[in-house]
């Protein structure tokens, strides 16, 4: 029976289970952020680079287990495995937080700081393999902006949760809240992978192949290496603002409770930033001017905020008649570009790539050399910290990484081994 008579209502209904999907994944994650990022503000940024540096090292023992589970499981269950498995370790956290005196917030807080990293990293990473396996090149651009938004309205709700219910129902609550939203994506992407199985059942086969292809791919194809080394420069700013936002809010707030909705709001306004930039401007680029100008102007933004940065000093600024920390602002308007546009862009790119990029290169560059940088990172700013270098001087370079940031965006966004946009990247490398 010929599929195409209801090819308009079946890619309704694929666009509609995606975005529901990643509404609910970012949900689950955004109700245990404020929490997480309490107790980093509580440590302050000098404790980040241990943090980091265990978070590397589970990286790397896991990115073998992920790249053998793409080699050897088919989609649906290698999904299904990997959503459990979180599940399953988000309950065995509760016990621990309904002991958290007992057992120690600085301990407790490691250990769960850590989890909620790799959390992040391999649930995030693996739904938009799944999506650039779903989605040709040719709907991408159309359709990723709008998923991209769905994710950005679960950022946004998480917080709100978070706000909302922890003070009636107490932190290990929301572990439990969490759970859920994590499995009720897990049925929305099972029901997905269903239907583009019956569609296409080549594409849900296992890819083979070695566990460690991955990186060896992320080295060997232009492609990822670009994608590699803006993960790096992108990942250092990144982190820059968010270890200085730890040191504002360990001077500032001495309250668990007003950290936490501290950064409640703060993800607020990053994840609002992203979400009208996904409803406004980052469709008209991508359909417009193309997936080079999405992925390119996140980095120029970059450099305008940490020329500021470098120039005003630390302190607050003025804006709409507010004053406002600098670094909040700056923290606020890198992660929203990233979310809100240089995401949707890179995952485009990589629906022009073959699957085994897709999933084994693209995690890899997503988890462990994200982390790797992270740790390199926040060991380098402790190191500058020590020699004497302030917020400006930091800045000043970090603005010279998003200089090179941009170039390297523009490469990668016209790399001689990406598909043409308007070739389907065949399956046959599965």
């Amino acid at each position: 029976m010929n599929p195409r008579p209801n090819a308009a209502r079946s890619g309704g209904a694929t666009l509609a289970l995606s975005v529901i999907s990643f509404f609910l994944i970012l949900t689950s994650y955004y109700v245990l952020r404020p929490v997480r990022d309490q107790l980093v503000g509580a440590a302050g940024s000098s404790s980040l680079p241990v943090f980091y540096a265990i978070v590397f090292v589970v990286m790397l023992a896991l990115t073998p287990v992920f790249g053998w589970l793409v080699a050897r499981f088919p989609r649906r269950r290698m999904i299904m495995v990997s959503y459990l498995s979180f599940v399953i370790c988000l309950v065995a956290f509760v016990p621990a937080f309904v002991a958290q005196d007992r057992i120690g917030a600085v301990a407790l807080g490691r250990v769960f700081f850590v989890w909620v990293s790799v959390f992040n990293l391999f649930v995030v990473s693996l739904f938009w393999s799944f999506m650039a396996d779903v989605y040709r090149s040719r709907d991408a651009r159309l359709m990723f902006p709008f998923i991209a938004f769905g994710g950005m309205a679960g950022a946004l709700a998480g917080p709100l949760l978070t706000r909302l219910l922890v003070l009636r129902l107490g932190v290990p609550a929301m572990l439990v809240v969490s759970a859920v939203m994590l499995l009720l994506a897990l049925a929305a992407l099972l029901s997905l992978s269903t239907r583009e199985e019956a569609r296409d059942g080549a594409s849900a086969a296992p890819l083979g192949g070695s566990i460690l292809e991955g990186a060896k791919a992320a080295f060997a194809q232009p492609f990822l290496r670009y994608m590699t080394v803006l993960m790096l420069l992108s990942d250092g700013i990144a982190t820059m603002a968010y270890a200085l936002m730890a040191d504002y809010t360990k001077a500032h707030f001495v309250d668990n409770a007003a950290r936490t909705a501290f950064y409640a709001d703060l993800d607020l306004w990053i994840n609002g930033l992203g979400a009208l930039l996904q409803l406004t401007l980052t469709p008209l680029l991508l359909r417009g001017l193309g997936t080079a100008w999405a992925l390119v102007l996140p980095s120029v933004v970059n450099l305008c905020l940490l020329g500021w940065l470098a120039v005003h000093g630390p302190g607050d600024a003025m804006l709409f008649g507010f004053a406002v920390p600098l670094v909040a602002i700056v923290q606020v308007g890198t992660r929203g570009f990233t979310f809100g546009m240089a995401k949707p862009a890179a995952d485009a790119l990589y629906t022009r790539m073959p699957r085994e990029a897709r999933y084994k290169g693209k995690n890899f560059i997503e988890t462990t050399v994200w982390r790797f940088g992270d740790l390199l990172v926040t060991t380098g700013l402790n190191g500058l910290r020590a020699v004497g270098v302030g917020i400006a001087g930091i800045g000043l370079i970090c603005a010279g990484l998003a200089a090179i940031a941009t170039e390297v965006a523009r490469r990668a966004a016209s790399s001689p081994d990406l598909a043409p946009e308007s070739q389907d990247v065949a399956d046959d490398d599965a």
